[in-house]
């Protein structure tokens, strides 16, 4: 009896194991599917309809940097998969580097990160009504006329 109760853990193990693997893989998938850079646009409420920017300028505008003074960068809240890839991608931290930074520019009071917003609907009302406004959406969605879809150099 000794030799069943070790046989019977390892099973569970076993079975345990198994099914995290298998919701692990199924997150990795999901995940993956959020991170081709394609799958972002980055839109601005301004009256040029041919500006463009620079990864680097992105980056700029989402941390705090001089272009962040002209354009008001706007996020979506933290853990939603294309803030994510957003942050990845384009400004090329992590979302726990980029609070610690935010946290760290809070207490010394020198900036404020980007407002938040729940959901893409709520960032294109924003878009809308603050001019110099700028986002990232998903590629695909449609984007009222009065925005513009801005080209990367």
């Amino acid at each position: 009896m000794i030799f069943f109760k070790p046989i019977n853990n390892i099973k569970k193990i076993m079975m345990l194991f198994v099914v995290a693997s298998s919701l692990f893989g199924f997150s990795i998938s999901v995940y993956a599917e959020n991170t081709n850079p394609s799958n972002v646009i980055i839109v601005v409420n301004t009256t040029d309809k041919n500006l463009s920017f620079s990864k680097q300028q992105i980056r700029h505008i989402y941390m705090g940097g001089a272009m962040s003074r002209q354009f008001k960068a706007v996020n979506l809240f933290v853990g939603n998969p294309l803030r994510i890839n957003f942050n990845t991608r384009m400004v090329g931290l992590t979302e726990s580097r980029i609070q610690a930074y935010w946290a760290q520019m809070r207490f010394t009071g020198r900036s404020k990160p980007p407002v938040e917003f729940e959901s893409t609907e709520e960032v294109i009302e924003y878009l809308l009504t603050v001019e110099d406004s700028v986002a990232y959406l998903p590629a695909g969605i449609t984007i009222p006329k009065e925005l513009t879809i801005i080209a990367l150099n």
